[in-house]
């Protein structure tokens, strides 16, 4: 794993939106694994940015989110599909034909799971993945006690992922209990990895990634990382000394 060390958010989100418009200007059709949350909103503002200052196109890149919102319907302002328009896509040249945010309102969850995994594979592996990491080592939403060969599947949510998440909604009871996530071999299966973290609170998990060369476990699912060939880290100063 490359550890790039960064003074603040900010810098994070600059070095984060260079980094994936180098990929994105060397692929020809990029395939990129979005993420969402607080994290890595700064780098779609620049991302935006860079494409208003003609910097860089859209035109030909394909998405994949990591998750979705079991009952959430995807125009409710609390779903990642909302969030991803309302961050990022609405303000690009991206064509929405290309854009992929699983369903959590599918009749046959199960299928969506393997739709979702065949869309991923028809459209040639996942070029970048973007990833941020739980406050309990979690990666989309796979919790601990994953299994490393998890594929895209339905997962019960911790109290500390709702905890965590509960900032977006009107109270804790109001954030669902379950979503749709890719799995952790999925994740794996990306050619190139891109983990942000900022904040104190991201510390002790980060540390946890950065300092036992020797866990890999399934209780911290992002140890895993540490099995991939290329993983870029770009981690501000509150989360390297939190």
């Amino acid at each position: 794993m490359k550890v790039v060390k960064v003074k603040d958010y900010d810098e994070m989100s600059d070095m984060a939106c260079s980094f994936l418009i180098e990929k994105i200007e060397r692929l020809q059709d990029p395939v990129l694994g979005l993420a969402t949350g607080s994290t890595p909103e700064g780098l779609y503002k620049r991302l935006i940015e860079k494409y208003n200052d003609r910097k860089v196109s859209f035109e030909k890149v394909s998405t994949f989110n990591l998750d979705e919102y079991v009952g959430v319907a995807k125009d409710d302002p609390h779903s990642y599909h909302y969030y991803m328009k309302d961050k990022f896509f609405q303000h690009i040249d991206i064509s929405m034909d290309r854009v992929n945010v699983p369903s959590g309102m599918a009749e046959d969850l199960q299928l969506q799971c393997e739709e979702y995994e065949k869309r991923m594979v028809d459209a040639g592996q996942v070029d970048i993945q973007v990833l941020g990491i739980g406050v309990n080592g979690h990666i989309g939403f796979n919790e601990p006690g994953t299994s490393f060969f998890s594929r895209t599947h339905i997962v019960d949510l911790e109290e500390s992922t709702r905890k965590a998440n509960a900032r977006y909604f009107d109270s804790i009871d109001d954030v669902p209990t379950q979503a749709i996530t890719m799995g952790i071999e999925t994740i794996m299966d990306s050619k190139e990895i891109l983990l942000l973290v900022s904040g104190a609170e991201k510390g002790r998990a980060l540390a946890r990634l950065l300092n036992d060369e020797s866990e890999i476990t399934e209780e911290f699912p992002a140890s895993i990382l540490k099995r991939h060939e290329r993983v870029t880290i770009i981690a501000d100063w509150e989360a390297l000394n939190g």
